[in-house]
Protein backbone atom coordinates (compact mmCIF):
# COMPACT_ATOMS: atom_id res chain seq x y z
CA UNK A 1 0.00 0.00 0.00
CA UNK A 2 1.21 3.53 -0.69
CA UNK A 3 2.71 5.55 2.17
CA UNK A 4 -0.27 7.92 2.27
CA UNK A 5 -2.52 5.17 3.63
CA UNK A 6 -0.01 3.20 5.71
CA UNK A 7 0.86 3.16 9.38
CA UNK A 8 4.33 2.01 10.42
CA UNK A 9 3.43 -0.71 12.95
CA UNK A 10 1.37 -2.79 10.55
CA UNK A 11 3.43 -1.97 7.49
CA UNK A 12 6.51 -3.37 9.27
CA UNK A 13 4.88 -6.82 9.46
CA UNK A 14 4.89 -7.09 5.66
CA UNK A 15 8.40 -5.79 5.02
CA UNK A 16 10.90 -8.29 3.59
CA UNK A 17 13.08 -8.02 6.68
CA UNK A 18 10.26 -9.29 8.92
CA UNK A 19 9.16 -11.93 6.42
CA UNK A 20 12.63 -13.44 6.20
CA UNK A 21 12.96 -13.19 9.96
CA UNK A 22 9.88 -15.39 10.31
CA UNK A 23 11.15 -17.75 7.62
CA UNK A 24 14.28 -18.22 9.68
CA UNK A 25 12.23 -18.76 12.83
CA UNK A 26 10.23 -21.48 11.08
CA UNK A 27 13.37 -23.19 9.79
CA UNK A 28 15.11 -22.98 13.16
CA UNK A 29 12.06 -24.28 15.03
CA UNK A 30 11.88 -27.24 12.66
CA UNK A 31 15.61 -27.84 13.06
CA UNK A 32 15.26 -27.67 16.85
CA UNK A 33 12.58 -30.35 16.72
CA UNK A 34 14.80 -32.47 14.48
CA UNK A 35 17.64 -32.15 16.98
CA UNK A 36 15.37 -33.35 19.79
CA UNK A 37 14.26 -36.28 17.64
CA UNK A 38 17.93 -37.02 16.73
CA UNK A 39 17.24 -36.54 13.03
CA UNK A 40 20.05 -33.99 12.69
CA UNK A 41 23.14 -33.44 14.89
CA UNK A 42 22.83 -31.42 18.08
CA UNK A 43 24.19 -27.89 17.99
CA UNK A 44 22.98 -27.06 14.48
CA UNK A 45 20.40 -24.54 15.68
CA UNK A 46 22.85 -22.82 18.00
CA UNK A 47 25.48 -22.45 15.26
CA UNK A 48 22.99 -21.30 12.61
CA UNK A 49 21.53 -18.75 15.02
CA UNK A 50 24.90 -17.30 15.85
CA UNK A 51 26.11 -17.12 12.25
CA UNK A 52 22.99 -16.41 10.20
CA UNK A 53 22.26 -12.89 9.06
CA UNK A 54 19.33 -11.75 6.93
CA UNK A 55 20.51 -9.74 3.98
CA UNK A 56 17.50 -8.66 1.91
CA UNK A 57 19.57 -7.36 -1.00
CA UNK A 58 21.65 -10.53 -1.12
CA UNK A 59 18.55 -12.73 -1.17
CA UNK A 60 17.07 -10.63 -3.99
CA UNK A 61 20.32 -10.96 -5.95
CA UNK A 62 20.33 -14.76 -5.60
CA UNK A 63 16.63 -15.01 -6.44
CA UNK A 64 17.25 -13.07 -9.62
CA UNK A 65 19.44 -15.98 -10.74
CA UNK A 66 17.65 -19.05 -9.32
CA UNK A 67 14.07 -17.74 -9.75
CA UNK A 68 12.96 -19.25 -6.44
CA UNK A 69 12.56 -17.19 -3.30
CA UNK A 70 12.90 -19.93 -0.69
CA UNK A 71 15.97 -21.41 -2.38
CA UNK A 72 17.46 -17.92 -2.56
CA UNK A 73 16.80 -17.42 1.15
CA UNK A 74 18.31 -20.78 2.14
CA UNK A 75 21.34 -20.18 -0.08
CA UNK A 76 21.92 -16.80 1.53
CA UNK A 77 21.70 -18.26 5.05
CA UNK A 78 23.90 -21.24 4.18
CA UNK A 79 26.59 -18.95 2.77
CA UNK A 80 26.87 -17.39 6.23
CA UNK A 81 26.44 -20.48 8.40
CA UNK A 82 28.65 -22.94 6.56
CA UNK A 83 28.14 -26.72 6.62
CA UNK A 84 25.49 -26.63 9.40
CA UNK A 85 23.18 -24.84 6.97
CA UNK A 86 22.71 -28.05 5.00
CA UNK A 87 20.45 -29.41 7.76
CA UNK A 88 17.91 -26.62 7.35
CA UNK A 89 14.71 -27.42 5.46
CA UNK A 90 15.30 -31.17 5.77
CA UNK A 91 12.27 -33.04 4.41
CA UNK A 92 10.34 -29.80 4.08
CA UNK A 93 8.83 -28.06 1.09
CA UNK A 94 8.59 -24.35 0.29
CA UNK A 95 4.91 -24.12 1.26
CA UNK A 96 5.74 -25.28 4.78
CA UNK A 97 7.71 -22.08 5.23
CA UNK A 98 5.61 -19.77 3.07
CA UNK A 99 2.18 -20.73 4.40
CA UNK A 100 3.20 -20.87 8.04
CA UNK A 101 4.82 -17.46 7.68
CA UNK A 102 1.87 -15.94 5.80
CA UNK A 103 -0.52 -17.17 8.48
CA UNK A 104 1.70 -15.76 11.20
CA UNK A 105 1.81 -12.38 9.41
CA UNK A 106 -1.98 -12.37 9.13
CA UNK A 107 -2.23 -13.25 12.81
CA UNK A 108 0.14 -10.42 13.77
CA UNK A 109 -1.83 -8.01 11.59
CA UNK A 110 -5.10 -9.27 13.04
CA UNK A 111 -4.04 -8.44 16.59
CA UNK A 112 -3.23 -4.87 15.57
CA UNK A 113 -6.63 -4.60 13.86
CA UNK A 114 -8.34 -5.92 17.00
CA UNK A 115 -6.64 -3.18 18.98
CA UNK A 116 -7.82 -0.63 16.40
CA UNK A 117 -11.42 -1.79 16.76
CA UNK A 118 -11.13 -1.73 20.54
CA UNK A 119 -10.06 1.94 20.44
CA UNK A 120 -12.85 2.75 18.00
CA UNK A 121 -15.43 1.06 20.23
CA UNK A 122 -14.40 3.24 23.17
CA UNK A 123 -14.81 6.39 21.09
CA UNK A 124 -18.20 5.34 19.72
CA UNK A 125 -19.43 4.33 23.16
CA UNK A 126 -18.42 7.70 24.59
CA UNK A 127 -20.36 9.56 21.87
CA UNK A 128 -23.38 7.29 22.16
CA UNK A 129 -23.68 7.84 25.93
CA UNK A 130 -23.06 11.57 25.61
CA UNK A 131 -25.85 11.92 23.04
CA UNK A 132 -28.15 9.28 24.43
CA UNK A 133 -31.08 11.72 24.49
CA UNK A 134 -29.93 14.20 21.83
CA UNK A 135 -33.03 14.31 19.64
CA UNK A 136 -32.70 14.25 15.87
CA UNK A 137 -34.90 13.18 13.01
CA UNK A 138 -34.65 9.61 11.81
CA UNK A 139 -34.76 9.03 8.07
CA UNK A 140 -35.86 6.14 5.91
CA UNK A 141 -35.27 6.29 2.15
CA UNK A 142 -33.62 9.66 2.91
CA UNK A 143 -37.03 11.06 3.94
CA UNK A 144 -37.95 12.28 7.43
CA UNK A 145 -39.47 9.37 9.34
CA UNK A 146 -39.78 9.68 13.14
CA UNK A 147 -37.54 11.14 15.87
CA UNK A 148 -34.61 9.16 17.19
CA UNK A 149 -31.51 10.22 19.14
CA UNK A 150 -28.00 10.75 17.90
CA UNK A 151 -26.82 8.50 20.73
CA UNK A 152 -28.96 5.67 19.39
CA UNK A 153 -27.45 6.18 15.94
CA UNK A 154 -24.01 5.81 17.52
CA UNK A 155 -25.13 2.78 19.49
CA UNK A 156 -25.98 0.92 16.28
CA UNK A 157 -22.38 1.40 15.16
CA UNK A 158 -21.09 0.35 18.57
CA UNK A 159 -22.98 -2.92 18.37
CA UNK A 160 -21.93 -3.47 14.76
CA UNK A 161 -18.23 -3.00 15.49
CA UNK A 162 -18.59 -5.23 18.55
CA UNK A 163 -19.74 -7.95 16.17
CA UNK A 164 -16.81 -7.11 13.91
CA UNK A 165 -14.44 -7.55 16.85
CA UNK A 166 -15.85 -11.03 17.48
CA UNK A 167 -15.70 -11.88 13.78
CA UNK A 168 -12.05 -10.86 13.57
CA UNK A 169 -11.17 -12.86 16.68
CA UNK A 170 -12.68 -15.92 15.02
CA UNK A 171 -10.92 -15.17 11.74
CA UNK A 172 -7.57 -14.94 13.54
CA UNK A 173 -8.19 -18.35 15.14
CA UNK A 174 -9.15 -19.71 11.72
CA UNK A 175 -5.93 -18.51 10.11
CA UNK A 176 -3.55 -19.38 12.96
CA UNK A 177 -2.38 -22.75 11.64
CA UNK A 178 1.01 -24.24 10.86
CA UNK A 179 1.80 -26.82 8.17
CA UNK A 180 5.14 -28.65 8.17
CA UNK A 181 4.06 -31.73 6.24
CA UNK A 182 6.43 -31.86 3.27
CA UNK A 183 5.68 -32.50 -0.38
CA UNK A 184 1.95 -33.10 -1.07
CA UNK A 185 1.33 -33.07 2.68
CA UNK A 186 2.03 -36.75 3.38
CA UNK A 187 4.84 -36.37 5.98
CA UNK A 188 6.85 -38.85 3.88
CA UNK A 189 10.09 -36.99 4.55
CA UNK A 190 9.28 -35.07 7.73
CA UNK A 191 8.09 -36.37 11.09
CA UNK A 192 4.61 -35.08 12.15
CA UNK A 193 6.07 -34.36 15.59
CA UNK A 194 8.17 -31.62 13.97
CA UNK A 195 5.01 -29.85 12.83
CA UNK A 196 3.56 -30.10 16.32
CA UNK A 197 6.73 -28.65 17.85
CA UNK A 198 6.90 -25.75 15.35
CA UNK A 199 3.23 -24.94 15.85
CA UNK A 200 3.65 -24.75 19.62
CA UNK A 201 6.85 -22.72 19.32
CA UNK A 202 5.18 -20.15 17.04
CA UNK A 203 1.89 -20.18 18.98
CA UNK A 204 -0.08 -21.60 16.09
CA UNK A 205 -2.31 -24.63 15.71
CA UNK A 206 -1.43 -27.71 13.69
CA UNK A 207 -3.15 -27.82 10.31
CA UNK A 208 -5.06 -31.14 10.57
CA UNK A 209 -4.61 -32.01 6.91
CA UNK A 210 -2.79 -30.04 4.25
CA UNK A 211 -2.27 -30.80 0.58
CA UNK A 212 1.20 -29.28 0.64
CA UNK A 213 -0.56 -25.95 1.15
CA UNK A 214 -2.78 -24.75 3.97
CA UNK A 215 -6.39 -24.89 2.69
CA UNK A 216 -7.32 -21.46 1.31
CA UNK A 217 -10.86 -21.45 2.68
CA UNK A 218 -9.22 -20.25 5.90
CA UNK A 219 -7.77 -17.24 4.13
CA UNK A 220 -11.01 -16.58 2.25
CA UNK A 221 -12.78 -16.36 5.60
CA UNK A 222 -10.17 -13.99 7.00
CA UNK A 223 -10.31 -11.60 4.04
CA UNK A 224 -14.11 -11.79 3.95
CA UNK A 225 -14.19 -10.59 7.55
CA UNK A 226 -11.90 -7.70 6.61
CA UNK A 227 -14.37 -6.88 3.84
CA UNK A 228 -17.29 -6.86 6.27
CA UNK A 229 -15.41 -4.54 8.63
CA UNK A 230 -14.69 -2.25 5.67
CA UNK A 231 -18.40 -2.18 4.85
CA UNK A 232 -19.16 -1.14 8.43
CA UNK A 233 -16.62 1.65 8.11
CA UNK A 234 -18.32 2.80 4.92
CA UNK A 235 -21.77 2.74 6.54
CA UNK A 236 -20.45 5.04 9.26
CA UNK A 237 -18.67 7.27 6.73
CA UNK A 238 -21.80 7.62 4.59
CA UNK A 239 -23.82 8.64 7.65
CA UNK A 240 -21.32 11.41 8.42
CA UNK A 241 -21.27 12.52 4.79
CA UNK A 242 -25.06 12.76 4.60
CA UNK A 243 -25.35 14.57 7.93
CA UNK A 244 -22.70 17.09 6.87
CA UNK A 245 -24.54 18.09 3.68
CA UNK A 246 -25.43 21.81 3.67
CA UNK A 247 -29.15 21.06 3.60
CA UNK A 248 -28.80 18.87 6.72
CA UNK A 249 -25.73 20.19 8.57
CA UNK A 250 -26.27 18.19 11.77
CA UNK A 251 -22.76 16.72 12.08
CA UNK A 252 -19.35 17.83 10.77
CA UNK A 253 -15.91 16.32 10.61
CA UNK A 254 -13.35 18.26 12.61
CA UNK A 255 -11.80 21.09 10.61
CA UNK A 256 -8.34 22.30 11.63
CA UNK A 257 -7.51 26.00 11.91
CA UNK A 258 -5.31 26.19 8.82
CA UNK A 259 -7.17 23.53 6.84
CA UNK A 260 -8.51 24.45 3.40
CA UNK A 261 -11.61 22.85 1.95
CA UNK A 262 -11.41 23.80 -1.70
CA UNK A 263 -8.76 25.15 -4.04
CA UNK A 264 -11.37 27.42 -5.65
CA UNK A 265 -14.04 28.11 -3.01
CA UNK A 266 -12.77 29.36 0.37
CA UNK A 267 -16.13 28.77 2.08
CA UNK A 268 -16.04 24.97 1.66
CA UNK A 269 -15.68 22.49 4.53
CA UNK A 270 -15.86 19.12 2.82
CA UNK A 271 -16.24 15.69 4.51
CA UNK A 272 -13.00 14.53 2.90
CA UNK A 273 -12.05 12.04 5.60
CA UNK A 274 -15.36 10.19 5.35
CA UNK A 275 -15.18 10.27 1.56
CA UNK A 276 -11.67 8.86 1.81
CA UNK A 277 -12.94 6.06 4.06
CA UNK A 278 -15.63 5.19 1.51
CA UNK A 279 -12.95 4.77 -1.15
CA UNK A 280 -10.65 2.70 1.06
CA UNK A 281 -13.56 0.41 1.95
CA UNK A 282 -14.00 -0.33 -1.75
CA UNK A 283 -10.36 -1.41 -2.03
CA UNK A 284 -10.59 -3.78 0.93
CA UNK A 285 -13.84 -5.33 -0.28
CA UNK A 286 -12.34 -5.63 -3.76
CA UNK A 287 -9.75 -8.04 -2.34
CA UNK A 288 -12.38 -10.42 -0.99
CA UNK A 289 -13.26 -11.94 -4.37
CA UNK A 290 -9.65 -12.90 -5.27
CA UNK A 291 -9.34 -14.50 -1.81
CA UNK A 292 -12.48 -16.55 -2.49
CA UNK A 293 -11.16 -17.57 -5.90
CA UNK A 294 -7.90 -18.71 -4.27
CA UNK A 295 -9.76 -21.55 -2.57
CA UNK A 296 -9.89 -23.61 -5.77
CA UNK A 297 -6.30 -24.73 -6.43
CA UNK A 298 -5.18 -27.56 -8.72
CA UNK A 299 -4.79 -30.95 -7.05
CA UNK A 300 -2.38 -30.80 -4.09
CA UNK A 301 -0.92 -27.43 -5.00
CA UNK A 302 -0.43 -24.73 -7.56
CA UNK A 303 0.78 -21.16 -7.07
CA UNK A 304 -2.07 -19.22 -8.65
CA UNK A 305 -2.88 -17.98 -5.14
CA UNK A 306 0.65 -16.74 -4.46
CA UNK A 307 0.70 -13.56 -6.54
CA UNK A 308 -2.75 -12.65 -5.19
CA UNK A 309 -1.75 -13.05 -1.55
CA UNK A 310 1.50 -11.10 -1.97
CA UNK A 311 -0.77 -8.16 -2.82
CA UNK A 312 -3.92 -8.59 -0.75
CA UNK A 313 -2.13 -9.67 2.44
CA UNK A 314 -0.35 -6.37 3.02
CA UNK A 315 -2.82 -4.16 1.12
CA UNK A 316 -5.97 -5.28 2.94
CA UNK A 317 -4.52 -5.28 6.44
CA UNK A 318 -2.53 -2.06 6.07
CA UNK A 319 -5.49 -0.25 4.49
CA UNK A 320 -7.94 -1.46 7.11
CA UNK A 321 -5.56 -0.45 9.90
CA UNK A 322 -5.34 3.04 8.42
CA UNK A 323 -9.12 3.26 7.87
CA UNK A 324 -10.00 2.18 11.42
CA UNK A 325 -7.65 4.77 12.89
CA UNK A 326 -8.94 7.49 10.59
CA UNK A 327 -12.54 6.66 11.51
CA UNK A 328 -11.59 6.80 15.18
CA UNK A 329 -10.23 10.33 14.67
CA UNK A 330 -13.50 11.37 13.00
CA UNK A 331 -15.62 9.90 15.79
CA UNK A 332 -13.53 11.40 18.58
CA UNK A 333 -13.63 14.95 17.26
CA UNK A 334 -16.78 15.32 15.15
CA UNK A 335 -18.83 18.45 15.73
CA UNK A 336 -22.52 18.09 16.64
CA UNK A 337 -24.81 20.91 15.49
CA UNK A 338 -27.66 20.83 18.03
CA UNK A 339 -29.44 23.85 16.52
CA UNK A 340 -29.71 22.24 13.13
CA UNK A 341 -30.88 18.97 14.63
CA UNK A 342 -33.72 20.93 16.25
CA UNK A 343 -34.33 22.92 13.06
CA UNK A 344 -34.62 19.72 11.01
CA UNK A 345 -36.94 18.18 13.57
CA UNK A 346 -39.24 21.17 13.14
CA UNK A 347 -38.89 21.25 9.36
CA UNK A 348 -42.05 19.26 8.62
CA UNK A 349 -44.05 20.93 11.41
CA UNK A 350 -44.93 17.78 13.31
CA UNK A 351 -45.69 15.44 10.40
CA UNK A 352 -43.73 12.62 12.05
CA UNK A 353 -46.47 12.29 14.67
CA UNK A 354 -48.74 10.82 11.97
CA UNK A 355 -48.31 7.23 13.22
CA UNK A 356 -49.45 8.23 16.71
CA UNK A 357 -52.63 9.71 15.24
CA UNK A 358 -53.15 6.58 13.13
CA UNK A 359 -52.78 4.28 16.16
CA UNK A 360 -55.08 6.48 18.26
CA UNK A 361 -57.80 6.31 15.61
CA UNK A 362 -57.54 2.52 15.35
CA UNK A 363 -57.85 2.32 19.15
CA UNK A 364 -61.14 4.21 18.75
CA UNK A 365 -62.55 1.44 16.55
CA UNK A 366 -61.72 2.76 13.06
CA UNK A 367 -60.35 0.23 10.57
CA UNK A 368 -56.65 0.68 9.97
CA UNK A 369 -57.03 1.22 6.21
CA UNK A 370 -59.67 3.91 6.78
CA UNK A 371 -57.70 5.57 9.56
CA UNK A 372 -54.55 5.55 7.40
CA UNK A 373 -56.33 7.41 4.58
CA UNK A 374 -57.77 9.95 7.01
CA UNK A 375 -54.37 10.76 8.50
CA UNK A 376 -52.60 10.66 5.13
CA UNK A 377 -55.04 13.21 3.71
CA UNK A 378 -54.22 15.68 6.51
CA UNK A 379 -50.50 14.93 6.34
CA UNK A 380 -50.25 15.59 2.60
CA UNK A 381 -52.29 18.77 2.96
CA UNK A 382 -49.97 19.98 5.72
CA UNK A 383 -46.92 19.09 3.61
CA UNK A 384 -48.26 20.81 0.50
CA UNK A 385 -49.25 24.01 2.30
CA UNK A 386 -46.24 23.98 4.67
CA UNK A 387 -48.56 24.30 7.65
CA UNK A 388 -48.65 22.79 11.11
CA UNK A 389 -49.78 19.16 11.07
CA UNK A 390 -51.39 19.72 14.48
CA UNK A 391 -53.40 22.67 13.19
CA UNK A 392 -54.42 20.79 10.06
CA UNK A 393 -55.77 17.96 12.20
CA UNK A 394 -57.72 20.43 14.32
CA UNK A 395 -59.63 21.48 11.21
CA UNK A 396 -60.59 17.91 10.27
CA UNK A 397 -64.02 17.29 11.81
CA UNK A 398 -63.96 13.52 11.24
CA UNK A 399 -60.67 13.05 13.08
CA UNK A 400 -61.53 15.51 15.83
CA UNK A 401 -64.80 13.65 16.31
CA UNK A 402 -62.68 10.76 17.58
CA UNK A 403 -59.83 12.61 19.36
CA UNK A 404 -60.25 15.40 21.90
CA UNK A 405 -58.22 18.62 21.64
CA UNK A 406 -56.41 17.89 24.89
CA UNK A 407 -55.64 14.33 23.83
CA UNK A 408 -54.36 15.54 20.45
CA UNK A 409 -51.86 17.79 22.23
CA UNK A 410 -50.61 14.81 24.26
CA UNK A 411 -50.08 12.83 21.07
CA UNK A 412 -47.54 15.45 19.94
CA UNK A 413 -45.06 14.59 22.68
CA UNK A 414 -41.37 14.14 21.78
CA UNK A 415 -40.74 12.14 24.96
CA UNK A 416 -42.91 9.39 23.54
CA UNK A 417 -40.17 8.61 21.04
CA UNK A 418 -37.34 8.45 23.59
CA UNK A 419 -39.04 6.55 26.41
CA UNK A 420 -37.56 3.17 25.38
CA UNK A 421 -34.08 4.43 24.51
CA UNK A 422 -32.69 3.36 27.89
CA UNK A 423 -33.99 -0.18 27.32
CA UNK A 424 -31.97 -0.42 24.11
CA UNK A 425 -28.82 1.00 25.72
CA UNK A 426 -29.01 -1.45 28.60
CA UNK A 427 -29.57 -4.33 26.21
CA UNK A 428 -26.42 -3.42 24.26
CA UNK A 429 -24.05 -2.19 26.97
CA UNK A 430 -24.77 -4.64 29.79
CA UNK A 431 -23.36 -7.57 27.80
CA UNK A 432 -20.06 -5.82 27.10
Amino acid sequence: MIERYSRKELKRIWEDQNKYKIWLEVELAAAEAMEKLKIIPRGVVKKVKSKSKINVKKIASIENKVRHDVIAFLTSITQKTGKEGRFLHKGMTSSDVLDTTFNLQLKQSGFILLNDIEKLLKSIKKQSIKHKYTLCIGRSHGIHAEPTTFGLKMLTFYEEFSRNYDRLENAIKEISTCAISGAVGTFANVDPRIEKFVAKKLKLNVEPVSTQVVPRDRHAYFFSVLGIIASSIERFAIEIRHLQRTEVSEVEEFFKNKQMGSSAMPHKKNPVLSENLTGLARLIRGNVMPALENVALWHERDISHSSVERNIGPDSTITLDFALNRLNEVVESMKINYKNMKKNLDLTKGLFFSQRILLELTSKGIKREVAYRMVQKCALKSLENNTSFHDTLLKDKTIMGKISVSNLKKLFDFNYHTRKIDVIFKRVLRKK
